[in-house]
């Protein structure tokens, strides 16, 4: 292929790849805990000869955090600050969010959409009202009193970005994003939990529609 062609060619690849990454931002900019993610890319370049033309790198995580809102769910959570939830699926894999959305399953455990289990916190069937505090200690309210069930953690990974995104709210942890490193959060620096409140996507409407345009 002439040079020139290929040059040309590789740059419309790539911004093409460009552009499906904006527009799956775009269409998640309201699902709660989404991270947009960016493409990265290399020249490719010839000894002797200069550029001629553009790698494509792949899709990187943006982990920015998103903004808290006010949630109506009874059991709703957000992260303010770094660091993930713990999820445990059916088969006890470990998967890690920064989506609060919780409800309270049959066996009084707080489960997602995904029926992705939080782990160890379980509330018990005659608990009426439960809540959590910035430290993660969870108190549930029963008829004669109320009285501590549960401690939340979070966990945070020394690459997070190096995470395997299962789709833009939802991780895996791989060799090269590290082990987690489980911690309490509400200490002076570090994350701290925002009961009744959700996070919302780190993609802006705005911000998308001008990439696009640019």
């Amino acid at each position: 292929m002439d040079r020139a062609l290929f040059t040309a060619a590789s740059g419309m690849t790539a911004q093409q790849r460009n552009l499906e990454t904006i527009a799956d931002n775009l269409a998640n900019a309201g699902v709660v805990g989404f991270k947009g993610a960016a493409e990265q890319f290399k020249e490719l370049v010839e000894p002797g000869a200069g550029g001629v033309g553009t790698q494509a790198l792949g899709a990187q995580v943006m982990f920015a955090q998103g903004k808290l809102a006010k949630s109506a769910g009874p059991f709703d959570l957000a992260i303010d600050g770094p660091g993930f939830f713990m999820l445990v699926d059916a088969h006890g894999r470990k998967l890690y969010t920064r989506d609060g959305q919780f409800s309270r399953a049959a066996d009084g455990t707080l489960r997602n959409d995904r029926d992705l289990r939080l782990a160890n916190v379980r509330i018990p069937h005659d608990a009426i009202t439960a809540t959590v505090d910035p430290d993660g200690t969870v108190h549930a309210t029963f008829a004669k009193g109320s009285r501590v069930i549960g401690q939340i953690r979070v966990a945070e990974f020394e690459a997070p970005q190096r995470l395997r995104a299962l789709d833009g709210a939802l991780f895996e942890a791989t060799s090269k994003s590290g082990k987690p490193h489980v911690i309490v959060p509400g200490g002076e620096v570090g994350p701290k939990l925002r009961f009744g409140m959700l996070e919302e996507s780190n993609v802006t409407i705005i911000d998308a529609m001008m990439q696009i345009l640019t």
